[in-house]
């Protein structure tokens, strides 16, 4: 359990003071959390909700969306969000291609130079940005990284204690050329993230995650793999599925914790 970390989204309808005792009744030493239920719960009292309880916030999810007009302003925001809640990484979803524009290699080029914008205010308050990548059938809309060797391409350009990328589970294991993406990823992994996928994907594909052992996804070895490029970070639960959401929040955790012992670990 040393490395466990439930991530926020998985126990989504969960009051988050529940959460953060739930946790600590568990013995889960770690969180990932999300920024609409911070808002929503007040930033100074979650900072001192978890930091009282004695859990490490583990990612902060999300900053990103570098096609927005107001991206700068809502990334800077995000970033001092991190800070002030002790989250050492700060999760980036990049974007899809701009409304109207079928210029993927412009959209890119776009988040290289969000990034590059970002980055040092993100070594100033001590927050590492992290490019995930997104399975490319979110290419269009949501991200348009789409392969881990994408997201070094541009996180290769930085310090990687100030930029490094995630490995998601659900949006990697497809790729054959992840194992060596890892490799070279190296130090430049910020966070580890897991959860299953189950076919048919539900009508709505972003609730198509589930909990680890009930997919078809290689968990331990892609565990293994981020392992031996040096990678000794939490390694988070994160579960979008209407009807985990719709189950109590004790046994998702339950059974988070379930999957990770028997699937990861």
């Amino acid at each position: 359990m040393r490395r466990f970390s439930l991530n926020q989204a998985t126990t989504k309808h969960w009051p988050l003071p529940d959460v953060v005792a739930g946790c600590v009744a568990a013995g889960v030493p770690g969180i990932g959390l999300w920024r609409e239920p911070v808002a929503e719960y007040g930033l100074a009292r979650t900072a001192t909700l978890v930091r009282d309880a004695g859990l490490a916030v583990t990612t902060l999810c999300r900053g990103g969306f570098f096609t927005a007009d107001d991206w700068r302003e809502e990334n800077l925001r995000a970033i001092e969000e991190a800070a002030t809640l002790g989250a050492p990484v700060l999760v980036l979803v990049c974007g899809g291609l701009p409304e109207g524009s079928r210029d993927i290699d412009g959209a890119r080029a776009r988040v290289a130079d969000a990034i590059a914008d970002l980055a040092p205010h993100a070594e100033a308050a001590g927050v590492r940005l992290a490019i995930e990548p997104l399975h490319p059938m979110f290419t269009a809309d949501r991200c348009v990284i789409a392969t881990l060797g994408q997201a070094l391409d541009i996180a290769e350009r930085f310090d990687p204690d100030v930029v490094g990328v995630v490995v998601d589970a659900y949006h990697v294991w497809w790729d054959d050329t992840v194992y060596a993406q890892i490799v070279r990823a190296g130090e430049r992994i910020a966070s580890f993230q897991v959860c299953d996928w189950i076919t048919p994907l539900p009508e709505g594909v972003l609730l198509g995650r589930a909990l680890p052992g009930d997919g078809c996804i290689e968990l331990r070895r892609l565990r293994e793999a981020v392992d031996r490029a040096g990678y000794t970070g939490p390694i988070e639960v994160e579960v979008f599925h209407a009807d985990v959401w719709a189950r109590p929040g004790e046994q998702v955790l339950a059974a988070s914790i379930d999957g990770y012992l028997r699937e990861v670990v």
